[in-house]
Formats: C-alpha cells, sequence, structure tokens
C-alpha cells in the first residue's frame, strides 16, 4: 500500500511514463477510425508551460467532443478484444463512481480509494470526458446544468460532499427514494439525453457536463475545441485544443503561474499502486 501524498518523485515519473502506453493506445485507435479529441485540464496546461505532465500530475485527461465520445465507445465495444486495456463507463450495468468513460490499462495494479469497493478491472486509468453543446438560453442553460447533475449522481451513486449541505441532502433523498440499479440506470440515460442534445457543431459555446459541479458551470467558445493544435507532450505529439488559451484561463485562470508548494502534490488518493504486477496476480 501506498499513500499517494507520500509517492516520492522517482515513483510518480514511473507512473507518468506508464501513462503514456495508455495515451499512445487510445491515439492509434482513434486516428485509426478518424475520432477527435484533445488533452484535458492539468495535460493541456503540462504541455503547454512543462512540455509533458505537469510535474506532480498523477494522470491523463481527454475530452472529445460528444458526437465523437458517443462513436468512440460504440466503436470500441465493436473492434477492441485487448484483454490489457479496458473501457469502462455508465452503461446502464457498470458502476466506477465516475460519469464518464476510463480507459484502463490492467498490466498494473492502480486503486483510488474511493473505487477500493467495487468489483471492476483495476489499472491505471485515463478519464475521458464528453464535450456538449452549450445553449444561449438561460433557462435551457439551468435546465442542461439540472439534468446534468442527476446524471453525476444516479450514474456514480455518489453525493457530493463538498458543494453544500442542500445539494448533500437532496442527493441523499433521491437515492434512497430509488434504490434499484435498473431504476438508477433508466434515470441516468434519460437525464443525459436531455443534458446532451445540443450538438457541438451547431452552437456557440461548449461545456464540460461529467467534470463534476463545477467545471459543469464553465462555458467555453466553441471555436476553441473546432480543431486540435498538435503540441509536444513528453517527446508525443499531442492534441491540445487551438484555442487553449481561452479555455485554460477560463477553466484555471493565470495558468502559467505555478502554484504555491503546498499545493503541488498529486490530486488522487491511491488506495494501492503496484507498478510490476497486475491485479489479478495479487488475487
Amino acid at each position: 500500500m501506498i499513500d499517494q501524498l507520500k509517492l516520492d518523485r522517482a515513483t510518480l515519473r514511473r507512473l507518468q511514463l506508464k501513462e503514456l502506453e495508455s495515451l499512445y493506445y487510445f491515439d492509434e485507435f482513434c486516428r485509426r477510425n478518424g475520432l477527435t479529441y484533445f488533452l484535458l485540464g492539468g495535460c493541456v496546461i503540462g504541455a503547454v508551460r512543462h512540455g509533458g505532465f505537469i510535474p506532480w500530475d498523477d494522470d491523463i485527461d481527454i475530452i472529445m467532443p460528444r458526437r465523437h465520445y458517443d462513436k468512440m465507445l460504440r466503436l470500441w465495444k465493436e473492434q477492441e478484444d485487448e484483454r490489457r486495456f479496458v473501457m469502462l463507463w455508465p452503461d446502464g450495468k457498470t458502476i466506477t463512481h465516475n460519469p464518464f468513460a476510463t480507459l484502463v490499462d490492467t498490466s498494473v495494479t492502480l486503486i483510488k480509494d474511493n473505487q477500493k469497493d467495487l468489483d471492476i478491472p483495476r489499472g491505471i486509468v485515463t478519464d475521458i470526458f464528453p464535450m456538449d453543446g452549450c445553449p444561449d438560453s438561460k433557462i435551457k442553460r439551468y435546465l442542461q446544468y439540472y439534468h446534468a447533475m442527476i446524471y453525476s449522481l444516479f450514474s456514480t451513486e455518489v453525493i457530493p460532499s463538498k458543494h453544500g449541505a442542500l445539494i448533500r441532502n437532496m442527493s441523499k433523498l433521491l437515492l434512497s427514494l430509488f434504490k434499484k440499479p435498473s431504476s438508477r440506470a433508466r434515470i441516468y440515460q434519460k437525464a443525459e439525453r436531455k443534458m446532451s442534445k445540443y450538438d457541438f457543431d451547431t452552437h456557440t459555446y461548449c461545456t464540460e457536463l461529467c467534470a463534476g459541479p463545477h467545471y459543469m458551470k464553465n462555458r467555453y467558445p466553441a471555436e476553441a475545441f473546432s480543431s486540435p493544435l498538435y503540441h509536444e507532450f513528453e517527446g508525443f505529439s499531442a492534441p491540445i485544443p487551438k484555442g487553449y488559451d481561452v479555455y485554460l484561463r477560463t477553466a484555471f485562470g493565470d495558468y502559467m503561474q505555478l502554484p504555491p508548494k503546498e499545493k503541488q502534490v498529486p490530486h488522487h488518493d491511491l488506495y494501492q499502486l503496484d507498478l510490476d504486477t497486475p491485479f489479478s496476480d495479487h488475487l
């Protein structure tokens, strides 16, 4: 067991380099199928500011326009039988405590603390988010946000703990009223259809509806994500949004400014990590 806050730099670097293998595999899959994706969040900051990972970052995040995201999931089921790389997403049966797809490299063992009790494939996880169109109407935007919150609650079955007592208590009540997995799946699948009905290609703005209550409130010019700009990331030519500056400033403010030392730490709580052994060998 390794407390991730105490990961030494050498182990963190090994983890980062291993994560690149998932990126290479996913990139090849997308190129083969004509799918568009972009690095997201800290990976974009890392590419622009460091030419690779932020030194203390511990994962890779990816985002895709909803049309490409949905097509990716469909094609993955049809084409992929690779046992090392497994794609998980809320499909009516799978619960990962994430409202988005995750690519799992099962050649090593990595278990996050919030997933330690789940019966799912274990390994290094790459998070893959959809990007949706954002309506101009304030009422429609409010309803989109509402449906995104419902989708997130019922697809993850996680009660928000950092967004106030009202949201926390309402979430507990809703989950208590709908306990059957089939009922919860119907609710979040309906909510997903409603929140994602605004086409990315035909709206002026876009938004991240699966990235948590804070980020789903952001909206970005869709033009910023209209095409990829290829930028060095650990010696790899990786796609970032062509409008990365407006995206990063909206999401993070002055992204070129380093955070204080006390915040230069990995942000995921790990329960178990073994970069030399698959989880199946631990059973």
